[in-house]
């Protein structure tokens, strides 16, 4: 029959052909060991509905004298059908007929073979494991015999089977017998039991079983109880002489390895008197007994009987009879037998997982401590699926004893149950409000990270992180911005390109100083995330300012991380063309004397080199009629200036910059043709091929008699003359400090930076800064009524680019004062600038005096009108 893995003998494939039974069990090997030692023949079995390992008890009724003895396999099914005990041989299920029956119990092996396999291990483990043994059969003996009123009449070596946790479990029911039963079989089959006579009490010897009817149902298994023991401790000995009348007291030359706290009570077990014998219950009772002096004892300090005693009561024990039971356990773990730990220790801890409370933080590394021994096979179901059920616990004790330990079991998780059953949970531990929740549940995300879908990578977790990098603990700060490094190369390019940067730039901005050096730490480490124009761009910018950071350990790692930047930057401009082809020739632009790929090396030399440049490069280019023409007639679209470079540097060039109108600019915009003007010298100008006009924005009508020094530089350098110490800049400050109202307002302060989609901020944004010294002169007015206008300034306001900031064109360049209306000069009277030279030193110092006091008048026209503006 296909049903059978293998058969154990022809007997049992021709029962199954001929009745066509369907055993719910598969039958494998035959167990060699206890062929012939009992009625029975043992087979390890497998069960068919859900693959459970079992074993199965086979009798055969298939000759004569087999026969006769199926009474005694007929009261041992019944028996152990109805005894349940967690000593006793666990039933499971029969198969029966007329002449064969099959129990199914669970999984054992024989305790002859288990005893020969112990005598290799060292004598204080096998020691404790046969004393253990031991206390479990005494414990089901006298259950049998007290509560059961019975007497198990067949105690023996071949009566115990060891289970898959290592328990000894007792079997052997065939003579058990009730007193008071008229179906008991021990009094009238007793002797035929294989090898009867050598096991059977002295009693027995004397005057058959059916003495036992009328003893206490304890005296043949107490008897048999003692030669248990010696065949336990002493398994290649003969039987003690004890047991052959006269039966003469055990000496302590026949102890043999029988422990000497034991000894005193295994003599009283053989005593020959039944009467006087000690019972199984007391044997019991002795051992447990710490007071009960010499003797006594030797259960209660078994560290394998405490630690099952324990476990059996853990979930009705206090807090600190359980801290005691796990701190046993830890200290002793790798001293149990692997089958203990493994099937006896490690389910009563998971068992005791599912109530959770204080003690889950302790049992939660003990049960992978036990783990260990567990096949990979079983592991997910005998271990994982327990822990993954404690991450929904809210108690904080079992979280971290779970994050602890993640790196034990992490490598065996599964990624469909870290993204549905773990991470759901998990990520709680962000926002909970104490911190060693936070950072364990950061430090923990790296061991999962590989088991994270795309959205939990790129998304979800990014989110939560962003919300780390502000939390007020510095330390999980930096391990929030080391875990973002190590996570670096496994998110997608366009979230490295949109997180990497914020987030390390974030990181260098943090006052905790360990947490700057781990963002600069980070960069480096994800050097290869970002693109070469990135890096330029981007990376480098964003971490410049910490070469000059306060913490010299800061700088000393900002170097190193922009001396690896640079040489990548180096490497990659190697490979790259001295330059790039473009459609139309361009200028070709070179220092005075120098070839056009000549580098300085000095700020002297790049001063002296910025001297002479604009006027070479452009002037090459200029055609000669160009040169010939004068400002007046070249007026067109001039190049953009920054604004942020200061209208003085034009000055000092002697150059005017001419900008488009803004109706110029409808067209697009202008070529950057730049304008040149100066004073002294020949002229140079590029002009538009279309010849558009342009207004002058920001300069005064250039004269043909105009001086070659500007008047601001000659003033100063009357200043001086007169006073050689006196400050340039003149001694009263700018501005009145202590005045609310003044020059402050025209700052204006860049937008403030909106966070981006994960919260890291865009700190690449800049927004344009308005000059404010820029105050734009009043558009000319017909003079229909006189009305004030503002005062013209001698000094040249800053250039705007006409893209960002266009005006009228009626308000492109200064008034000077011989365009000013008498109106305005009336109010505000402009002074003519009178040259110093030929002044003598007191003509000279009036001149200043007077310059200086129309300027304040100038300042406070400026202030009372800006009132005045304000209140209407």
């Amino acid at each position: 029959m296909d049903y059978l893995r293998t058969l154990g003998s022809a007997a049992v494939s021709s029962l199954v052909q001929k009745s066509g039974l369907n055993l719910p069990f598969s039958l494998g090997p035959k167990v060699t060991s206890f062929e012939n030692r009992t009625i029975w023949s043992l087979y390890d079995g497998t069960k068919r509905d859900d693959g459970t390992l079992v074993s199965v008890f086979e009798f055969e009724a298939n000759t004569p004298a087999k026969k006769n003895l199926l009474p005694l396999a007929k009261n041992g099914l019944r028996k152990l059908r109805t005894i349940r005990h967690p000593d006793v041989l666990k039933f499971m299920e029969v198969v029966e007929t007329d002449t064969t029956i099959h129990i199914m119990t669970e999984r054992v092996r024989p305790l002859g073979p288990a005893i020969t396999e112990w005598q290799s291990k060292s004598v204080q483990e096998r020691e404790a494991w046969l004393v253990w043994g031991l206390h479990r059969i005494s414990v089901a003996l006298a259950f049998l015999n007290d509560s059961a009123t019975s007497t198990h009449g067949n105690v023996r070596v071949d009566s115990v089977f060891i289970s898959a946790s290592g328990e000894w479990k007792l079997g052997g029911f065939d003579v058990l017998s009730n007193p008071k039963d008229d179906a008991a079989v021990l009094y009238t089959m007793g002797g035929m039991l294989p090898d009867a006579s050598m096991y059977s009490s002295p009693e027995v010897k004397k005057g058959g079983y059916s003495v036992l009817k009328e003893l206490p149902t304890a005296a043949a298994d107490a008897y048999g109880l003692g030669l248990l023991i010696h065949f336990a401790f002493n398994p290649n000995h003969t039987l003690p002489a004890t047991a052959q009348p006269p039966h003469p007291p055990p000496t302590a030359a026949s102890r043999g390895t029988i422990p000497t706290s034991i000894f005193p009570a295994y003599k009283k077990l053989l005593n020959p008197n039944p009467k006087a014998r000690l019972t199984p219950a007391h044997f019991l009772e002795l051992g447990m007994s710490q007071t009960a002096g010499e003797g006594s004892g030797f259960f209660a300090t078994n560290r394998l009987v405490k630690v099952c005693a324990g476990l059996d009561n853990f979930n009705l024990a206090s807090e600190s009879e359980k801290a005691s039971l796990l701190k046993s356990l830890k200290e002793s773990a790798n001293s149990f037998p692997t089958e203990f730990a493994s099937y006896k220790v490690l389910p009563a801890l998971i068992s005791a997982l599912e109530f959770g409370g204080a003690s889950a933080a302790a049992i939660v590394p003990l049960v992978l401590q036990f783990g260990k021994g567990v096949s990979p096979e079983d592991y997910p179901n005998v271990i994982l699926t327990h822990l993954v059920k404690l991450y929904a616990s809210p108690d904080r004790g079992t979280r971290m004893a779970l994050l602890d330990h993640l790196s034990e079991y992490a490598d065996k998780l599964d990624k469909k149950t870290v993204c549905d059953k773990i991470w759901p949970n998990l990520q709680t531990g962000f926002s909970d409000t104490v911190a060693i929740i936070r950072e364990a549940t950061v430090k923990s995300i790296i061991l999962l990270s590989d088991k994270f879908n795309d959205r939990i990578m790129n998304n979800d977790l990014l989110r939560h992180l962003a919300r780390m990098q502000a939390d007020p603990e510095a330390s999980i700060r930096t391990n929030t911005c080391i875990l973002i490094g190590r996570l670096g190369p496994s998110l997608g390019y366009n979230t490295k390109r949109k997180v990497l940067v914020p987030a390390f730039a974030r990181a260098l901005k943090d006052p905790f100083v360990h947490c700057r050096v781990a963002g600069l730490m980070a960069l480096m480490a994800t050097m290869d995330c970002f693109d070469i124009e990135d890096i330029a761009s981007k990376v480098i910018p964003s971490m410049a300012f910490t070469l000059v950071d306060k913490e010299k350990l800061v700088r000393d790692q900002a170097f190193k991380a922009m001396e690896l930047f640079v040489k990548k930057l180096e490497e990659h401009a190697a490979t790259m063309p001295e330059t790039a082809p473009v459609e139309n020739e361009m200028p070709q632009v070179h220092i005075n004397g120098s070839s056009p790929n000549a580098l300085v090396n000095s700020a002297a030399g790049a001063a002296g080199a910025l001297a002479g440049w604009a006027i070479t490069s452009i002037g090459k280019k200029l055609a000669a009629g160009d040169l010939q023409t004068s400002m007046a007639s070249s007026i067109g679209p001039s190049i953009d200036r920054p604004t942020s470079a200061p209208a003085a540097n034009a000055a000092l060039a002697g150059n005017t910059l001419l900008l488009p109108s803004t109706s110029d600019l409808s067209n697009g915009p202008p070529p950057l043709t730049p304008t040149l003007s100066s004073s002294s010298g020949p002229t140079r100008s590029l002009t538009s091929p279309s010849k558009s006009k342009g207004m002058q924005l920001g300069a005064t009508k250039v004269l043909s008699s105009a001086p070659s020094i500007p008047d601001w530089a000659e003033e100063a350098a009357a200043e001086v003359e007169t006073s050689p110490h006196a400050n340039p800049w003149g001694n009263d400050d700018l501005m009145d400090v202590n005045a609310d109202e003044d020059d402050w307002s025209a700052f204006e302060t860049a937008p403030s930076t909106a966070p981006d989609d994960f919260g890291f901020g865009n700190i690449h944004s800049h927004a344009p800064v308005a000059d404010p010294w820029d105050v734009p002169a009043p558009a000319p007015k017909p003079p229909v009524a006189p009305q004030p206008t503002r005062p013209t300034t001698t000094h040249r306001p800053a250039v705007h680019s006409p893209l960002a900031h266009p005006r009228p064109a009626s308000s492109t360049r200064s008034i000077t004062p011989s365009e000013s209306k008498p109106e305005a000069a009336h109010a505000h009277p402009v002074s003519t600038a009178h040259s110093t030279a030929g002044m003598t030193k007191e003509e000279k110092a009036a001149e200043l005096a007077r310059r200086k006091e129309e300027r304040r008048q100038r300042i406070a026209a400026l202030k009372e009108q800006k009132k005045h503006a304000a209140d209407k």
